[in-house]
């Protein structure tokens, strides 16, 4: 347990509210199966992460940590002070050792990151601080800290560059193509790591409701009054169920772009793993230790993680997936289920119209699709992606 201002392997005091402490816990208690099997498989390669540690001179992580340095706030026992002592305490709570410098940036933009190839660096905007309750801010300092437990701050910092290589080699023919397809899955995969450090600032804030409710707030600002967290998360399940095969191929383009999840989809995520026998045998004491991470198998991870997807299709309520799960299972007339999905997108009449010549249905009703949803913002001072927890 989180003790009540006791001194813990030199930690600070930390604060009262008495929480479940988690000794040795590999990552792997809360890692999304997509994430955990990508990073079991990299682990896995001797010396993947001294290659990947010998670019860092290639990458502007040493001009990140002097502009933090000179034109941010370190949290400190003198600067932050509450800040300091969540981070203490989520660091105490996933046993992780070395306590990860902190800054906080001014930008109204509510915002978080953790990068770092040597050492990761977690930094969070005034916009955040100045929105977040003391338990909202709390989840997303645990965020922060699962990012580091699990090393995607190693992983993550890559994309800088790669995205910075993009740039580089847009003269060669098919250079970009390459590198964006890379970016894409490198994208897919950060979505997914996403979802596993929301998990961790779960267990470190163990308050399923502030977690939410720092959610909302990302997605709607600072009026909690308005807001409500069982509303929000009916707009997951409409958004999941929304309309047909052509709104299923826009979410899929919407999400392409972007390195987080949308915030209802995050919501809805954590709530149903606060709702799982994982969650509740992690809180008891069963999970996974760090000192059995070396004989993790590869493939027993991507079997965990094909399974995840297999029951996540057969489960799912949203248009395309429903017919994926039913061309799986062998269902019939599904060339006629994907013709009336898409038959929205055609401007032309359907053929067959009424003889007296009065003009046909130009489609079903639904007019032109949902817009698109708000750009992801830019990424926070040259980070590889806008960490909003």
């Amino acid at each position: 347990m989180s003790d009540d201002g006791r001194q813990h392997n030199g930690h600070e005091k930390v604060p009262s509210r008495r929480r479940s402490r988690f000794p040795g816990i590999s990552s792997r208690a809360y890692e999304h199966p997509a994430d955990r099997s990508a990073l079991v498989a990299l682990r896995k390669l001797s010396g993947f992460d001294t290659v990947f540690k010998a670019l860092s001179g290639l990458l502007p992580e040493r001009s990140l940590r002097l502009l933090f340095l000179s034109d941010s706030v370190r949290v400190s026992d003198q600067q932050f002070t509450h800040l300091h002592d969540m981070l203490l305490d989520a660091c105490y709570i996933l046993d992780l050792e070395k306590v990860p410098p902190m800054y906080v940036n001014q930008d109204p933009q509510p915002n978080a990151m953790c990068v770092g190839l040597d050492e990761p660096v977690i930094v969070v905007t005034t916009g955040l601080v100045e929105l977040l309750d003391e338990e909202e801010m709390r989840a997303v300092i645990g965020h922060e800290v699962g990012h580091a437990l699990s090393g995607h701050a190693v992983y993550r910092t890559i994309l800088l560059f790669l995205t910075s290589l993009a740039v580089r080699v847009a003269w060669i023919p098919l250079g970009t193509l390459a590198i964006t397809a890379i970016v894409t899955a490198l994208r897919e995969w950060f979505r997914k790591s996403e979802l596993s450090a929301d998990r961790a600032g779960l267990l470190v804030g163990q308050d399923p409701r502030a977690s939410m409710r720092g959610l909302m707030k990302i997605a709607g600002g600072n009026h909690l009054h308005e807001m409500n967290v069982d509303a929000f998360l009916r707009q997951a399940e409409e958004y999941e169920e929304a309309g047909d095969l052509r709104d299923s191929v826009l979410k899929i383009l919407n999400v392409l772009p972007r390195s987080h999840p949308f915030a209802t989809v995050r919501a809805a995520e954590l709530k149903k793993w606060s709702e799982s026998r994982d969650y509740q045998r992690i809180l008891d004491g069963h999970y996974p230790r760090r000192n059995e991470d070396k004989d993790t198998s590869v493939g027993d991870s991507f079997r965990e993680s094909a399974a995840h997807y297999a029951n996540h299709v057969k489960s799912s309520k949203d248009p395309l997936m429903k017919l994926v799960s039913d061309l799986a299972g062998g269902a019939g007339d599904l060339g006629g289920r994907v013709r009336r999905g898409f038959e929205g997108f055609a401007s032309a009449p359907p053929k067959g119209g009424a003889k007296d010549g009065a003009k046909g249905d130009s489609g079903d009703g639904s007019g032109d699709g949902p817009e698109a949803g708000p750009k992801d913002r830019p990424p926070t001072d040259g980070a590889p992606s806008d960490d909003r927890d």
